[in-house]
């Protein structure tokens, strides 16, 4: 318990006294965002500073860094040791600042460029399976499990499937976290309800090991409060009217820990309760393409779902609270399944 508030501290700490002078280094820079020309009543937005995602990366790694450092040992005194490292921990800050990388590839080109356009979709598609696959194949060399799974492994072992599974998850939970990313906060806030839930699933798990069988649950705890902790002081500045952009280093980053997040605590499905906001969104891109494309119709007046809302005539900060709702009823959705199958199957006599 107390590694999962150290954590959360230290990466807040970090994260609320890097955000001002990293915001002044990036306008100082010319580093700012650029702007759809379609999306109406987000031009007061250009040149607003982007890239802030890297503070959340920083700071996390900072904050689950420090919370495996023990300078404190009751009844010997003070001493310097470092907690061991789980590979189910390495894993999520692998898949973290991997999908972080290729959203700072894909940020600096449009910047270095001056135009809305990074990454093609193949290299961006390619870079984020090099990440999976790598992901992938350090989870089979540690030992974690292969079976699908719900709010636990379902019996159903995917074998060599699991590796096109993993490449599944983290490829499109980082796309449509990236889909989401349009309005002030609104990655921020929801996605520091979804890391809230897996706090609280890493620490359940942690208490009930014979339950669950999930190695590493409370090291993937501790680094879900890291990200949370960051997270958080980002959103202070990103709130409505945002002073700064986490940009696509942020969303891929966010979208890659959460998909890691459910693969190595075995919650794989139940992730697309507990992220329900993001698969809407992701959703309404490709029903959008699919029905235009085969229909020459559009279903939306745009795409991702938050624009079509705005262009319905909703002020901005009311999409956001609205969505902010909706991510929250996925978690509490979520979080009751969770624990309810903890329950059901008497394992609270464990």
């Amino acid at each position: 318990m107390i590694g999962l508030l150290i954590a959360a501290v230290v990466a807040s700490t970090v994260g609320f006294a890097l955000m001002p002078p990293t915001i002044r280094r990036l306008r100082d820079r010319g580093i700012g965002q650029f702007i759809q020309e379609d999306v109406e009543g987000h031009a007061h937005k250009h040149g607003t500073p982007t890239m802030g995602g890297l503070v959340i990366m920083l700071a996390a790694a900072i904050g689950y860094l420090v919370a495996h450092l023990r300078i404190w040992v009751p009844g010997e005194g003070f001493t310097f040791e470092t907690r061991v490292f789980s590979p189910e921990g390495l894993l999520a800050i692998w898949a973290f600042l991997g999908m972080g990388l290729i959203g700072f590839i894909d940020d600096y080109k449009k910047v270095s460029q001056n135009r809305n356009l990074g990454l093609s979709k193949r290299w961006k598609f390619l870079g984020q399976v090099l990440i999976s696959g790598v992901f992938a194949a350090g989870a089979v060399t540690a030992g974690i499990s292969t079976e699908i799974s719900f709010t636990r492994t379902l019996g159903l072992d995917l074998g060599w499937f699991y590796v096109a599974w993993v490449l599944l998850l983290l490829v499109a939970m980082a796309n449509a976290v990236n889909f989401t990313d349009g309005l002030d906060g609104l990655v921020a806030g929801s996605g520091s309800l979804v890391l809230g839930a897996f706090v609280i699933v890493g620490f359940w798990q942690f208490r009930h090991q014979d339950f669950y069988s999930v190695t590493g649950a409370l090291d993937l705890g501790i680094f879900a409060a890291a990200v949370l902790g960051a997270t958080l002081a980002f959103l202070w500045y990103n709130a409505a009217p945002a002073e700064v952009f986490m940009g696509d280093v942020g969303s891929n980053a966010l979208g890659g820990v959460i998909a890691a997040l459910a693969l190595l605590t075995n919650t794989h499905l139940l992730v697309v309760i507990l992220g329900g906001l993001y698969v809407l969104e992701a959703s309404s891109v490709v029903l959008q393409i699919v029905s235009f494309r085969w229909f020459g119709k559009r279903l939306f007046r745009m795409a991702p779902i938050h624009h079509h809302f705005e262009l319905k005539g909703w002020p901005e900060t009311t999409v956001i609270i609205r969505f902010w709702i909706l991510a929250g009823i996925g978690v509490a959705i979520g979080l009751g399944i969770f624990y309810g199958d903890f329950v059901a199957n008497e394992g609270l006599l464990q």
